[in-house]
């Protein structure tokens, strides 16, 4: 590997620049970030001194706008998570349907700045067979650009951030192979979290107060909740609950007998956490009766303690679970600095059969 092989980037639907700080981590230059969302840009601002940041819609932004933000310098990669939403398996797929206008104009901007790599992260999902046609159509359209395309499923707790996340990332690069990284032989615990967090004097983003729970019914049933567990099942209110605090539901009429989502969860100590989400009711501290504050949940992804979030509190918190955890971002980030962009032989593509394990390759023509 060469460690002073560094990329100049652009982070397109950047939110508040979970991948770009793990890029940058690794050592790459992010130029430009641009977002919808005004809190997270104004995050991605803060804590990206060195790049600009655009509140703006992307299909507004035109060609002479972004060569004019970007002032002629060399972008060697594009990043991202673009929807792919408009893609179906009963209709036809097309890059023109009015519901891939997002990922459509990801590609426009590709089109432009002529990178090297591009990297794009999207729900497991998009790899199940089903999917199929919709993951032609996106390497497809990219392959039209030069790219040899690849993904895999990857899980942010083996690159070593204190929580579980599955994501699919894309990568395309030209004249080269696609690289992913190896997962780290030890995963990281979530109690390592809660220690770094308590040795802060002043941590930002940290109001205990706002991470009070105000239903005096959970506050008093979570004082009987151990560290990574939760009630779903009837099991564990038994097991956890005295009867006066038990849930008024009758178990055998709920659907699959639980609840829908597990409730009063404390994040584990001994293992990473369960996956972040957008919503800070979703999990409570593993020890104290209360919710997650802000740092505590952005550690749980990963994100630096000095990393400052931006907007109301409901706005911070979708900006940590939309978030690339940088910690994942900068294995990555790592691992691409081996690209030679010397041209090789092309891989065989994989039975479209496969599409749904963890990994598989496309290449030009294979499945026209």
């Amino acid at each position: 590997m060469d460690k002073n092989k560094n990329f100049t980037f652009i982070d397109l639907f950047c939110g508040c620049g979970g991948f770009s700080k793990g890029l940058e981590a690794a050592g790459h230059n992010c130029l430009l970030g641009i977002d919808f969302d005004q809190h997270a840009v104004e995050s991605f601002k803060h804590n990206h001194k060195n790049a600009k940041g655009m509140h703006m819609d992307i299909t507004k932004l035109k060609k002479s706008e972004l060569l004019r933000i970007l002032d002629n310098q060399k972008v060697d990669m594009v990043v991202g998570g673009p929807p792919c939403q408009g893609f179906s398996t009963v209709g036809r797929g097309d890059i023109n349907d009015e519901r891939n206008s997002l990922f459509k104009h990801f590609i426009r901007v590709v089109r432009i700045l002529n990178p090297k790599i591009v990297i794009f992260e999207n729900v497991t999902g998009i790899l199940a067979q089903k999917n199929e046609f919709t993951l032609k159509q996106i390497f497809k359209e990219f392959e039209k650009l030069g790219f040899n395309m690849s993904a895999e499923v990857l899980d942010a707790s083996d690159f070593g951030v204190p929580s579980r996340r599955r994501r699919t990332i894309i990568m395309g690069v030209k004249n080269d192979i696609p690289l992913f990284p190896k997962p780290l032989k030890k995963k990281v615990n979530a109690k390592s979290v809660f220690d770094k967090i308590n040795k802060l004097k002043n941590p930002i983003n940290h109001d205990l107060q706002t991470a009070q729970i105000k239903n005096p019914l959970d506050q008093k049933r979570l004082k009987h909740i151990p560290a990574g567990m939760g009630i779903r099942y009837q099991r564990d209110e038994e097991k956890y609950l005295p009867k006066k605090l038990r849930y008024d539901v009758n178990w055998e009429t709920l659907r699959e007998h639980r609840f829908r989502q597990t409730r009063l969860q404390r994040i584990p100590l001994d293992t990473p956490a369960p996956t972040i989400l957008t919503s800070r009711s979703m999990y409570y501290h593993p020890i104290e009766n209360r919710y997650l504050t802000t740092r505590e949940a952005a550690g749980l992804q990963s994100f630096p303690l000095q990393f400052e979030f931006h907007g109301p509190l409901s706005a911070q918190f979708r900006q940590i679970g939309n978030a690339v955890p940088p910690k994942l971002a900068q294995e990555i980030g790592k691992v691409i600095k081996n690209f030679s962009f010397k041209k090789k032989k092309a891989i065989k593509a994989l039975d479209a059969k496969k599409l749904s394990s963890k990994a598989f390759v496309y290449k030009e023509n294979k499945y026209a």
